[in-house]
């Protein structure tokens, strides 16, 4: 009973608990649902690695509520994001916008994997040169270790 106590702890405790507050949530359930996914690509400025809808901050909560504000204004979803950017900068939002200030940010995956793949390629083909110039060694010089009548029943085989 205790390890079924414990699982079920366990399980609800890994759900993500959300920080939206009753009285902010709208009576319209469209926009609510508008607001809520809004609200997950903007980052806490306190919190930094949470969403606004994930944060318990007074700054998070100032910015859910204000999300909420313009959407019940009439503005479209792009229009709050770019409200947001204007007055936070680009830092507000969790996924970051692909411009001029952000192309490093969005290249440097690129490009470790291009250095990575280079690397992988140069030691593949560095590689099998080695390991034929070792197969060389032993096939001319014999293999250490082993008799001479061992060395010529090898040999015999490998001329088969």
């Amino acid at each position: 009973m205790r390890a079924l106590l414990a699982i079920v702890f366990l399980f609800l405790a890994s759900l993500p608990a959300y920080a939206v507050n009753p009285d902010e949530v709208l009576a319209n359930p469209a926009l609510e649902a508008r607001a809520r996914a809004l609200s997950a690509q903007l980052r806490c400025m306190v919190c930094q690695n949470q969403s606004i809808d994930d944060s318990n901050a007074d700054l998070a909560k100032d910015l859910r509520l204000l999300v909420r504000e313009r959407l019940k204004d009439g503005d479209t979803d792009q229009q709050v994001l770019d409200y947001l950017v204007s007055r936070y900068g680009e830092f507000v939002l969790l996924k970051p916008r692909v411009n001029e200030h952000t192309l490093l940010l969005w290249g440097m995956p690129i490009f470790l994997v291009l250095v990575g793949g280079a690397i992988v390629l140069f030691q593949l083909r560095k590689r099998p040169k080695a390991a034929a110039v070792e197969g060389l060694d032993d096939a001319v010089g014999g293999i250490e270790g082993l008799s001479d009548e061992e060395q010529q029943k090898l040999e015999a085989i490998l001329k088969e």
